[in-house]
Parts: structure tokens; C-alpha cells; sequence
């Protein structure tokens, strides 16, 4: 069965408000993602709210214009930031280097991850549209 979902950017304007649009939209509350990026490759396997495993879904990203800027540099820095806090002292070296290119505006924002995990799924019977 083809599924079909729409997120909206002008809804959220940080990771948290992602997440919040997400589990509102795609998993209709039924289940709350808690903004585990290996959650969110596990939910679209299907299995969790209104997505099962062998559905076609189909996510429109409307207003995603914004969220690359709402999910981007700022937002990646305070992810990482945390993430150096908290890791064990045999990964601050690498946290440390990916923070220090977030902070020169260089790799991966926290849209371009979530992106990528979609894009994982495609051969998967899930479509983003980013609109």
C-alpha cells in the first residue's frame, strides 16, 4: 500500500521541533521518535507508527528551504558539542575534528544526515520530496 506523508518546515525550527513535526506526521503519535538518527533508520524499515515494513511511503518535505537552514551549521555544532561532552575519551579526538569543521562551516549539517538516511531507503519503497 502507498503511503503518503507531509512534514512542513515552517512548523520547526530546530532538531527538536524535527522531531516533534515527525512523530506528529509520519508516525502519528503513536510512536514518539526520540531524535536517534538509529532510531530513525530502524522507523523507516517500518514497523512503528503508520509505516509498515513493505508499504511505499512517500515524505514531502515542505519548506525544506528553511529547515537546511534551521538543521544546519548552528545546529550540528550544539549536537556535536554535546556529543564531545558526553562520548568516551577514546572518540574526543575524532567529535573534536568534526566539530572544528561544523564550526568552519565544512562536512555534514544535521538536514544533510537526516537526508541521507532517507536517501538509504530508496531502494526501499521510501521517497523524499523536498520542496
Amino acid at each position: 500500500m502507498k503511503r503518503s506523508f507531509l512534514i512542513d518546515g515552517d512548523n520547526f525550527s530546530d532538531f527538536q521541533g524535527f522531531t516533534r513535526e515527525f512523530s506528529k506526521n509520519v508516525l502519528s503519535n503513536k510512536h514518539i521518535w526520540n531524535g536517534s538518527l538509529d532510531a530513525l533508520n530502524d522507523i523507516l524499515r517500518g514497523g512503528f507508527g503508520d509505516i509498515e515494513e513493505d508499504d511505499e511511503i512517500e515524505i514531502t518535505w515542505k519548506n525544506s528551504n528553511k529547515s537546511i537552514k534551521d538543521l544546519g551549521y548552528e545546529e550540528i555544532i550544539q549536537r556535536l558539542q554535546n556529543k564531545y561532552d558526553n562520548c568516551h575519551p577514546t572518540n574526543k579526538e575524532l567529535v573534536l575534528q568534526e566539530l572544528l569543521n561544523a564550526r568552519n562551516k565544512k562536512g555534514p549539517t544535521v538536514f544533510n544526515w537526516i537526508v541521507g538516511i532517507f536517501n538509504e531507503h530508496e531502494n526501499k519503497n521510501i521517497t523524499l520530496i523536498l520542496e
